[in-house]
Protein backbone atom coordinates (compact mmCIF):
# COMPACT_ATOMS: atom_id res chain seq x y z
CA UNK A 1 0.00 0.00 0.00
CA UNK A 2 1.31 3.43 -0.88
CA UNK A 3 0.69 6.30 1.49
CA UNK A 4 -0.70 9.92 -0.07
CA UNK A 5 0.93 12.94 1.23
CA UNK A 6 -0.92 15.25 1.56
CA UNK A 7 -0.16 18.83 2.81
CA UNK A 8 -2.37 22.09 3.17
CA UNK A 9 -0.56 25.63 4.30
CA UNK A 10 -3.63 27.97 4.74
CA UNK A 11 -3.80 31.18 5.50
CA UNK A 12 -7.22 33.60 6.16
CA UNK A 13 -7.81 36.76 7.44
CA UNK A 14 -10.87 36.97 9.64
CA UNK A 15 -12.84 39.53 11.03
CA UNK A 16 -14.91 37.66 13.26
CA UNK A 17 -11.21 36.80 15.89
CA UNK A 18 -11.56 34.59 18.69
CA UNK A 19 -10.08 35.94 21.49
CA UNK A 20 -8.57 33.95 24.93
CA UNK A 21 -12.04 33.66 26.44
CA UNK A 22 -13.25 31.50 23.08
CA UNK A 23 -10.71 28.45 23.19
CA UNK A 24 -13.30 25.84 24.16
CA UNK A 25 -14.92 27.32 20.60
CA UNK A 26 -11.50 27.07 18.75
CA UNK A 27 -11.40 23.32 20.93
CA UNK A 28 -14.58 22.37 19.76
CA UNK A 29 -13.85 23.62 15.97
CA UNK A 30 -11.08 20.96 15.76
CA UNK A 31 -12.69 17.83 16.61
CA UNK A 32 -15.28 18.70 13.99
CA UNK A 33 -12.68 19.36 11.43
CA UNK A 34 -11.26 16.29 12.31
CA UNK A 35 -14.55 14.53 12.21
CA UNK A 36 -15.41 16.30 9.05
CA UNK A 37 -12.32 15.20 7.08
CA UNK A 38 -12.84 11.50 8.33
CA UNK A 39 -9.64 11.70 10.64
CA UNK A 40 -9.22 9.71 13.50
CA UNK A 41 -7.68 11.82 16.64
CA UNK A 42 -4.44 10.37 18.33
CA UNK A 43 -3.96 13.12 21.15
CA UNK A 44 -5.54 16.09 21.91
CA UNK A 45 -6.15 18.91 20.66
CA UNK A 46 -4.27 20.75 22.70
CA UNK A 47 -4.70 24.81 22.93
CA UNK A 48 -2.97 27.44 23.78
CA UNK A 49 -3.30 31.73 24.28
CA UNK A 50 -0.15 33.04 23.95
CA UNK A 51 -0.51 36.52 25.27
CA UNK A 52 2.36 38.87 24.25
CA UNK A 53 2.05 42.21 22.40
CA UNK A 54 2.66 41.34 18.91
CA UNK A 55 2.24 37.37 19.02
CA UNK A 56 -1.08 38.00 20.59
CA UNK A 57 -3.47 34.66 20.00
CA UNK A 58 -4.75 31.14 20.01
CA UNK A 59 -2.67 27.58 18.73
CA UNK A 60 -4.60 24.66 19.06
CA UNK A 61 -2.93 21.43 17.64
CA UNK A 62 -3.78 17.64 17.18
CA UNK A 63 -2.17 14.57 16.28
CA UNK A 64 -4.09 12.57 14.08
CA UNK A 65 -3.48 9.32 12.99
CA UNK A 66 -1.85 9.96 9.36
CA UNK A 67 -0.14 13.01 10.95
CA UNK A 68 -1.05 16.64 12.30
CA UNK A 69 -3.48 19.77 12.22
CA UNK A 70 -2.62 22.87 13.82
CA UNK A 71 -4.32 25.95 13.54
CA UNK A 72 -2.78 29.60 14.64
CA UNK A 73 -5.03 32.71 15.13
CA UNK A 74 -3.88 36.60 15.89
CA UNK A 75 -5.91 38.54 17.43
CA UNK A 76 -4.75 41.83 17.16
CA UNK A 77 -4.39 42.70 13.66
CA UNK A 78 -7.58 44.13 11.99
CA UNK A 79 -8.27 41.49 10.63
CA UNK A 80 -7.03 38.68 12.46
CA UNK A 81 -4.68 36.54 10.72
CA UNK A 82 -5.59 32.60 10.45
CA UNK A 83 -3.00 29.88 9.94
CA UNK A 84 -4.25 26.61 9.26
CA UNK A 85 -1.30 23.55 8.54
CA UNK A 86 -3.07 20.33 7.58
CA UNK A 87 -0.80 17.01 6.99
CA UNK A 88 -1.83 13.92 6.49
CA UNK A 89 -0.68 10.46 4.87
CA UNK A 90 -4.87 10.06 4.20
CA UNK A 91 -6.64 11.73 1.49
CA UNK A 92 -9.04 14.39 2.66
CA UNK A 93 -11.05 16.87 0.75
CA UNK A 94 -10.09 20.41 0.95
CA UNK A 95 -13.80 21.28 -0.16
CA UNK A 96 -14.82 20.18 3.31
CA UNK A 97 -11.90 22.04 5.22
CA UNK A 98 -12.72 24.77 3.45
CA UNK A 99 -16.70 24.60 4.04
CA UNK A 100 -15.79 23.60 8.03
CA UNK A 101 -13.78 27.40 8.40
CA UNK A 102 -16.65 29.40 6.60
CA UNK A 103 -19.00 27.83 8.79
CA UNK A 104 -17.39 29.49 12.14
CA UNK A 105 -14.70 32.08 10.66
CA UNK A 106 -16.00 35.28 9.00
CA UNK A 107 -13.20 35.45 6.27
CA UNK A 108 -12.28 38.39 4.18
CA UNK A 109 -9.23 36.89 2.36
CA UNK A 110 -8.17 33.55 1.73
CA UNK A 111 -4.84 31.72 0.32
CA UNK A 112 -3.85 28.07 0.24
CA UNK A 113 -1.60 25.47 -1.01
CA UNK A 114 -2.36 22.10 -1.39
CA UNK A 115 0.47 19.96 -2.13
CA UNK A 116 0.99 16.54 -2.80
CA UNK A 117 4.60 15.87 -1.34
CA UNK A 118 4.68 12.28 -3.12
CA UNK A 119 4.75 14.47 -6.07
CA UNK A 120 4.96 17.86 -5.98
CA UNK A 121 8.56 18.29 -4.58
CA UNK A 122 11.31 19.28 -6.32
CA UNK A 123 14.07 16.94 -6.59
CA UNK A 124 17.82 18.71 -5.68
CA UNK A 125 20.62 16.40 -7.12
CA UNK A 126 23.81 16.76 -6.08
CA UNK A 127 26.60 18.37 -8.62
Amino acid sequence: MQLDHKHLVLRAEITNCPGEDSLHEILYWMKGLIKQIDMKLMQGPSISYVDQPGNRGTTCMALIETSHIVIHIWDEPNPGILQLDIYSCKKFDLKKVIQHLEGYFTISKMQYKFLDRTTDMKIIEEA
